[in-house]
């Protein structure tokens, strides 16, 4: 079973110190030397200044006035009256060693009340040595750019085997979870509308050729309810056309199955003036009275979100795929404080993470943990 790191759920309202300080200890003797909940409130102080790495997280903890550290817990030699930071060391052997299914409710957020929950996954490039591969993270994140959740993928498996655990601790009532084509799976699609009474609309590829030549051949000039949209951006202009046909009598064979989307996408480059035309098939438990075809096009751009807003982010943000954190459980707790970074810097009304980094440093010892709500 793979680990999760949730961040999100659970214990609503609780903060960030508070949460840690229920974590269970690692059994190190760096956390013995230093309050434990101190150490990963300076990784994630760091880290919300802009700090990439252990030994960033290191420098800016050497750097904290004793104010900061008093605030963070940092470990008080009485004798002398000084807060003592913890070492780079000390940091990487913490951070390596928790578990990740203990940094839990690190945001006190939950999905109710959102339209959609998508679900993909990211390798972290960096972290493969020797005979290991990359740590591959599969991430949930709201419709509005808030993650929800993330846990590693296991070795010599993949993604399809985690998507259940990775939505289990979550109510996901009404909401409709979206995913790309290699989660267009039927135990994927039984899971949402049987056991958490939600909904969803997965993508077709080629990959479920079945089903993907069930949409294909299905009477698309017979379409009715369509919906055009045009968007200008990555340097391209594209428009996309989205009809939609109930398919409840038309013979496909998917779990649920009430609509299907077909959604051909003109892109256009604004810098060659290249043109391109791609389509794409949409299948959906919800029906025409519960989502038209503006409703289904929201729905799939919903899915973009996460690799723009939290994928994208991390790469080219905070650098993660040249970092070179690989052992243990250091790439999916590092991951996650960069998530927790990112949620709360949009919560604050950040758009762009990289400015809102850049503010932080301005000012790297009270900002960052009036941000994450640490007390003074």
């Amino acid at each position: 079973m793979p680990r999760q790191v949730t961040l999100a759920g659970g214990c609503s309202g609780l903060s960030l110190a508070k949460g840690l300080v229920r974590l269970p200890r690692p059994a190190s003797p760096a956390s013995r030397r230093h309050p434990f909940a101190a150490v990963l409130l300076v990784a994630a102080s760091a880290v919300v200044a802009g700090a990439r790495s252990f030994a960033a997280i290191g420098q800016w903890a050497a750097h904290a006035p004793q104010q900061t550290r008093a605030r963070l817990g940092a470990r008080l030699v009485a004798s002398l009256n000084v807060r003592l930071a913890p070492s780079t060391a000390t940091i990487r052997r913490v951070i390596n060693a928790v578990c990740p299914g203990g940094l839990a409710d690190l945001t006190g957020t939950a999905p109710q009340g959102e339209e959609a929950v998508a679900v993909d996954g990211k390798s972290a490039r960096g972290s493969r040595h020797g005979d290991t591969p990359a740590a591959h993270l599969l991430a949930a994140m709201t419709s509005n750019g808030r993650t929800l959740t993330q846990l590693r993928v296991p070795d010599r498996t993949n993604e399809i085997t985690c998507f259940a655990a990775l939505l289990a601790p979550y109510d996901l009532t009404g909401i409709t979870v979206t995913a790309d084509a290699r989660h267009t799976q039927h135990d994927h699609a039984l899971y949402p509308v049987g056991t958490k009474r939600a909904h969803y609309a997965f993508t077709v590829k080629k990959n479920q050729s079945t089903l993907y030549e069930q949409l294909h051949t299905l009477p698309w000039h017979k379409a009715t309810a369509k919906f055009y949209d045009r968007t200008r951006g990555h340097g391209r202009l594209e428009t996309r056309v989205v009809q939609a046909l109930t398919v409840t009598d038309l013979g496909v064979s998917f779990p649920h199955a009430a609509q299907a989307a077909k959604i051909v996408r003109h892109r256009t480059s604004t810098r060659t003036g290249k043109r391109t035309r791609e389509t794409v098939y949409v299948i959906t438990d919800l029906t025409s009275r519960q989502a038209s075809p503006e409703t289904i096009a929201r729905l799939v751009r919903s899915q973009w979100v996460i690799e723009n807003r939290l994928h994208f982010a991390r790469d080219v943000t905070f650098d993660e795929d040249r970092s070179q954190v690989r052992t243990r459980h250091g790439p999916e707790n590092m991951a996650t404080l960069r998530n927790l970074a990112i949620n709360k810097l949009r919560a604050h009304g950040h758009a762009n993470i990289a400015a809102g980094l850049r503010e932080m440093s301005y000012e790297p010892f009270p900002r960052p943990l009036d941000l994450l709500g640490i007390a003074p």
